[in-house]
């Protein structure tokens, strides 16, 4: 676990000086907080015993992308993730609604069938991520949170 902890202090250094820099512009700040969820996500997923075997996976027969697919105790979960900066207005993964379901159902169906074998088991996980000032990273994580219909 230490060298995971080192190389994701590696990567948020990095991260920070390209800013820093002017190696990499930020963006609209909505999508830099969903850029550091998502890296967030991956860190902590490896530390919850996940493999993770995509990032950012997209494909040109559909619209969107799956944000992680990883391996859980034999399990493929696709997990969508979902970044805030508070808790003010409403829960994380409560932007994951019914069009997105059908988005990300559609996208896991095309990743399988690229697979050589189909999984015997699949499952759809939301990580909530929040990122409040002067506290930690809070993560919620729904482990199935929906299913293929």
């Amino acid at each position: 676990m230490l060298g995971l902890r080192l190389l994701e202090e590696f990567v948020h250094a990095s991260d920070y000086l390209a800013v820093r820099l002017k190696r990499r512009e930020l963006g609209p700040v909505h999508l830099e907080v969903g850029r550091r969820g998502e890296e967030a996500a991956f860190f902590y997923l490896r530390r919850q015993g996940y493999v993770v075997v995509a990032r950012g996976w997209h494909t040109a027969r559909a619209r969107g992308d799956l944000d992680l697919v990883a391996w859980k105790d034999g399990v493929l979960c696709f997990i969508e993730v979902k970044t805030r900066s508070s808790h003010d207005v409403a829960t994380a993964e409560s932007a994951v609604d019914d069009d997105k379901i059908r988005s990300l159902r559609r996208l896991a169906r095309l990743y399988i069938r690229d697979l050589p074998t189909p999984p015997e088991q699949v499952r759809f996980d939301i990580l909530s991520i929040y990122f409040e000032a002067q506290k930690p990273a809070e993560f919620q994580l729904f482990p199935n949170a929906f299913g293929w219909r």
